[in-house]
């Protein structure tokens, strides 16, 4: 890649010597917290704390009048759960409400790796709500940190038996590669276990992560054709099920995706994984293995920035990294098997699966869940819950899907959505239904401009520039970040806005609809009345000159509003 650091520095960064230290992850954690003089912890212990599942963060809203008031910032911990697939159970779902409502800041956020966050939780109630989730049969543990986080799957019940068999791989990938660290069990379960667990014994140790963990985070996504609504191509490790006549007979392997970059730094940067290979289903627990084996021993532990396996791909080659990933295996992968993605969104509305029960995907904005006016969607949700008697199905798209519904069912379901406002989905434009945002301010510390927050205004102006040409109905992928580094995925938007600083954004266009294409910078550093009278006329164009069925991205291309992005091997050259 144009700009990449192709040496390393002789000395490692702070953070890994923060990791050594800390004996599996348990630094001054237990002294931090009891700690009555502060509501925070130590900068060192907040990045353990990672590895637990948390954040320390700060209301930015508040921080300059509690500056002049010479009172220390407002602390508060986001609390992240450890869902593989995103299922939940009713039961479930009652105690991470009660946690919002009791505990938070009385709201539950689905995130884009198909899990739920908490925010506002206090430092003196963070031990109870690591202790209720634990006990609601849920964990918080390898949800953020230098480990292998959430291993995300196709939030698709319906299709076939195949479906829920490729689920309980990610399931079972999540539950090997999670750390064995005791900490976990002492600091917030005082060393108990629930009746049943695999609790800690015997000599303590990580086997796979050693004493320092991974150089950074590292991300599973396990996508099932035609569906890619996991985005597997920006997974370190994607895994791509292939299901022939109804039955799974193995993935192909893509590796090296990754969101994250730094503006004004051209040694950072997203991108897409490259297809290796195809495994069957009994060496797939070996190849994630040795995947991470690989990025451990190989990753960048000097400079945090370049520590991702996307950059340790294009400073060692991808030919360098498979041989090494093989060799580590005792077997060669495959040749990949023919695959085709058609869209990476959700589909909304009732769909009946192959065992005749139903699913109702529904929208939920930014994935908040909270009783603002007339969409109570926190409160609906409780009441769902306590009817409901198949599972939850949390999307990478930030929506929901009621699961596993009988036919019976369907009309009190709906009866409950509608009175709780949870049915927009029947009304929404398409851009709306397909818009991500990430959290940004007030809380993430690395938010440069809004994003969640500026959503809803954003929206209905985006909204009457495409009903002005007749595109109300016309599926267009919308990608809102506070920043470069990427949680929600902005690069693969076909309209994407990063943040710059207040107000103002870079201005992205021109991916594909199905996740196999970066987008480009098309205007840099704006404000929103540039943004909309740069689209304006891009969308006049669109709607006098696509062709059928034709996405917004790629017209762009097709009409050389954009260049042809650069040609390399990446996410799309196995294709049915």
């Amino acid at each position: 890649m144009p700009g990449m650091c192709t040496e390393m520095s002789t000395t490692v960064s702070d953070f890994e010597q923060v990791k050594a230290d800390s004996r599996f992850l348990r630094g001054g954690i237990v002294e931090g917290l009891a700690d009555p003089v502060t509501g925070a912890i130590s900068d060192n212990d907040g990045k353990l704390l990672k590895f637990h599942g948390s954040y320390q963060q700060d209301d930015r809203d508040l921080r300059d009048e509690r500056r002049r008031q010479k009172l220390e910032p407002a602390y508060a911990f986001m609390l992240r759960a450890r869902l593989p697939g995103g299922v939940v159970t009713p039961a479930q779902w009652l105690v991470f409400d009660r946690i919002a409502r009791e505990y938070a800041n009385g709201s539950l956020r689905i995130t884009t790796r198909q899990t739920f966050q908490w925010h506002g939780i206090i430092k003196r109630k963070l031990k109870p709500t690591i202790a209720a989730i634990h006990q609601a049969l849920a964990t918080t543990i390898a949800a953020c940190g230098d480990v292998v986080r959430n291993v995300v799957s196709t939030a698709n019940p319906v299709e076939s038996p195949a479906h829920a068999i490729t689920y309980a791989w990610a399931a079972k990938l999540s539950e090997e590669l999670a750390p064995k660290t005791h900490a976990y069990h002492e600091i917030w379960l005082d060393g108990e276990q629930l009746v049943g667990e695999q609790a800690p014994r015997g000599e303590e140790g990580e086997p796979l992560y050693g004493t320092t963990y991974l150089p950074r985070k590292f991300k599973i996504g396990v996508a099932i054709p035609p569906l890619n609504d996991v985005d597997v191509f920006a997974q370190d490790l994607g895994l791509i099920a292939i299901i022939e006549h109804g039955q799974l007979v193995g993935f192909n392997v893509a590796i090296g995706g990754g969101m994250g970059a730094t503006h004004n730094d051209a040694s950072t940067y997203p991108r897409l994984a490259d297809v290796i290979g195809f495994v069957p289903p009994e060496q797939v627990s070996a190849v994630a293995e040795a995947a991470v084996s690989v990025q451990r021993d190989w990753g960048d532990r000097h400079e945090r920035k370049h520590a991702r396996l996307k950059y340790t791909l294009d400073r060692r080659g991808v030919d360098a990294f498979v041989a090494e990933l093989e060799s580590r295996l005792g077997f060669a992968l495959q040749p990949a098997r023919p695959y085709r993605f058609d869209h990476n969104g959700d589909r909304y509305g009732w769909v009946e699966g192959h065992d005749g029960r139903w699913h109702l995907t529904l929208h939920i904005e930014s994935g908040r869940l909270a009783d603002v006016g007339e969409r109570r969607g926190l409160t609906g949700l409780r009441e769902l819950a306590k009817v409901h008697t198949g599972d939850f199905r949390l999307t990478c798209n930030q929506n929901l899907i009621v699961a596993d519904v009988e036919t019976a069912d369907r009309a009190r379901i709906d009866a409950i959505v509608e009175a709780h406002g949870l049915d927009g989905y029947r009304r929404q434009s398409a851009i709306r239904r397909h818009a991500v945002a990430c959290v940004a301010l007030p809380t993430c510390g690395l938010a440069m401009a809004e994003s969640e927050r500026y959503l809803p205004q954003l929206l209905p102006r985006l909204e009457a520039a495409l009903e002005r040409h007749g595109l109300s109905d016309a599926p267009i992928l919308l990608r809102l970040s506070g920043c470069p580094n990427g949680c929600s995925r902005p690069y693969l938007g076909e309209i994407a806005l990063v943040g710059r600083g207040p107000g103002r954004y870079d201005l992205r266009l021109g991916a594909d609809f199905s996740g196999q294409r970066l987008n480009q910078v098309y205007r840099e550093n704006v404000d929103e009345a540039t943004i909309l009278d740069t689209l304006d006329p891009l969308f006049a164009r669109y709607a006098a000159e696509r062709a059928q069925d034709e996405g917004f991205g790629d017209f762009l291309l097709r009409a050389g509003v954009l260049a042809p992005p650069p040609t390399r091997s990446t996410a799309a050259t196995v294709l049915a």
